[in-house]
């Protein structure tokens, strides 16, 4: 006899059934074996065992346990939200519960489920609505595609999807926690975010609605004269952040490890049209650049990564920092290379066999790479030659495999004349700085979530925020010198918080609500059994040696130009103060 929801959903659900919906499973022997998703390893050490109905990390984080267990540590839940989640997949009914015992999470999973139902409903009923929908059939979205990926229209209405969820019984800040509604700070009074868009609603892996994109329908103008925005989003909430979800994941992991590739695009309306046509192996970025969390939950499906961007390599571009992001991960990089003026979406809706030969045909990252820096410049001359460099040289430097990195070398000397020793000594030159971006794995006290797309420096001076909502005397401990080391954002936002007091919510700085609202959030979110004195005294300590690690480094560039214009005052000034510096390091490394 089954004696509790938990047994009963043990019994019905398959520890390797559900743990494939996440990672790659292989067949061992009577187990199953995978890459660890929960730390970084090249070599298989997580083992799942169909008889015990449990899994086991023998590598260095040594995690394990049920079906439960896994589902809280890979999304992120606490057991309660498991429990429902994992009861929802395995049609086990739970009680009912007392709404004020519901988690606050829980909570935003209704409201967003709602208001997509509702601009779900709104599309088909809505004069307007139906316009929209016109638009999406123009588009070449097909009615049931249309009804599967629940896209919706947001009424021209100031508060109808709030009066619609308020009268379900949620209150306007609850709303506003769903990143649904804004607050005026001139009036006190609430919004709607999204309102005369088109909907996409995001989902989570178990497809629940988490978030929603919204694309201007009738271009308008705003107060200030300037067009609308063409996208929003929502911001940062308990359940959404942009730069860690994918559009379409949750369809297309399946068909990712049947093809053992991802296809990678950039808008909404390419996935869908890709999924419609029967590429259902593709994810949309969800209206942020490329990030290394985003590449990292890829990566659990497949080592295969195929890019369908717009491919300006030239300088210092989103879609090249993505790229260099999945080199350093160990992806096989394949470019999908488009028509000139269009993008996936137009590709298929003219003709889907195209894009199929367009998938057959794509170029691998070296020869995209080559073929991009040597059509920019006349490799005959000597500035051509630096300019080819220029491009090449720092990706040549991200790629892991030595020995792959040896034959871009090979091809980089040969195709520029010059001997490959020359190339080796060039790249050895080649440093990206503290401003690289930060991996999970690369701070013990910053957690996963924070861990996206910025540099060090931005995550160091996050958490101190962080830790100062959580703990404000902790923002006595900077003294008024220490503020020099710290970026305008954050003495703004500290001035702010010493003259309103943190717990006051009612006039952020101008331009700064969504930043404050993700800080609020992460420090409601953020573990309880953490000390916030002790790790912000730690994080300002690392926070000041990275700091002084960059003046370093600019000093040192400052004393090798003055030595190559023999200024010799100039040399004994900069070494004396470089000195100084590296006391001061020490000493704080050595505290």
């Amino acid at each position: 006899m089954i004696s509790s929801p938990i047994e009963e959903i043990k019994n019905r659900l398959d520890i390797v059934e559900v743990i494939q919906g996440y990672i790659k499973l292989h067949k061992a022997g009577v187990n199953y074996r995978a890459i660890c998703p929960f730390h970084n390893e090249k070599k298989p050490s997580f083992f799942v065992s169909p008889v015990r109905q449990r899994w086991h990390c023998f590598g260095s984080c040594s995690e394990g346990g049920d079906i439960f267990k896994f589902v809280m540590k890979i999304e992120g839940l606490e057991f309660g939200d498991a429990l429902r989640l994992l009861a929802q997949r395995a049609g086990v009914e739970l009680k009912r519960q007392d709404p004020v015992l519901k988690t606050q999470r829980q909570r935003l999973y209704e409201i967003c489920e709602l208001a997509c139902s509702f601009f779900q409903k709104q599309l088909k009923v809505s004069s307007l609505g139906k316009e929209a929908r016109d638009y999406f059939l123009s588009r070449g979205i097909k009615e049931e595609t249309i009804d599967n990926w629940r896209l919706g229209y947001a009424p021209d209405m100031w508060n109808s999807l709030s009066d619609f969820l308020i009268s379900r019984g949620y209150i306007r800040q609850e709303v506003e926690k769903a990143g649904l509604a804004l607050k005026s700070q001139k009036t006190g009074s609430y919004f709607d975010r999204f309102r005369g868009r088109i909907i996409f609603p995001i989902f989570d892996f178990n497809s629940q609605p988490i978030g929603f994109g919204a694309r201007i329908f009738k271009q308008t103008k705003r107060a200030d004269g300037q067009d609308e925005s063409k996208y929003i989003n929502t911001p940062a909430t308990l359940l959404y952040d942009k730069s860690s979800v994918l559009y379409g994941l949750n369809r297309a992991g399946l068909e990712i490890r049947k093809k053992d590739a991802s296809v990678l695009v950039e808008g909404y309306m390419d996935a869908l049209m890709a999924h419609q046509a029967g590429y259902s192996n593709v994810v949309a970025v969800s209206g942020t650049a490329l990030t290394s969390y985003q590449l990292k939950t890829l990566k659990r499906y497949s080592d295969n990564l195929l890019i369908s961007f717009d491919m300006d390599l030239a300088g210092n571009s989103a879609t090249k920092r993505g790229i260099d992001l999945a080199q350093e991960i160990g992806f096989n990089i394949r470019i999908v290379v488009m028509p000139e003026g269009s993008d996936p979406a137009d590709v298929i809706l003219k003709d889907p066999n195209e894009w199929q030969n367009l998938i057959e045909k794509t170029k691998t990252i070296h020869d995209f790479y080559f073929e991009n820096a040597l059509s920019k410049f006349d490799r005959n001359t000597l500035e051509g030659k630096k300019g080819i460099s220029k491009i090449l040289l720092p990706v040549i430097k991200r790629i892991p495999d030595k020995i792959e990195q040896s034959v871009w070398i090979q091809d980089l000397a040969k195709a520029l004349l010059v001997k490959e020793e020359d190339v080796s000594e060039e790249l050895r030159k080649i440093t990206f700085g503290p401003g690289k971006e930060v991996m999970p794995e690369e701070s013990n006290y910053i957690s996963k979530d924070y861990c996206l797309s910025k540099s060090r420096k931005d995550l160091l001076e996050e958490f101190l925020l962080v830790l100062a909502v959580k703990s404000p005397g902790n923002l006595d401990l900077l003294k008024d010198q220490d503020y020099n080391l710290f970026s305008v954002r954050f003495c703004q936002i500290v001035k702010y918080f010493k003259e309103k007091g943190i717990g006051n919510r009612d006039s952020f700085p101008l331009g700064q609500e969504e930043f404050l609202n993700l800080i609020f959030t992460k420090a409601e979110i953020e573990q309880s059994d953490i000390n916030p004195c002790q790790e912000f005294e730690k994080c300002f300590r690392d926070f000041k040696v990275l700091t002084i690690r960059e003046k370093l480094a600019e000093i040192s560039k400052k004393i090798k130009e003055a030595e190559s214009e023999n200024n010799y005052e100039m040399i004994k000034y900069l070494t004396n103060e470089f000195n100084s510096f590296s006391k001061f390091r020490c000493d704080l490394e050595n505290a």
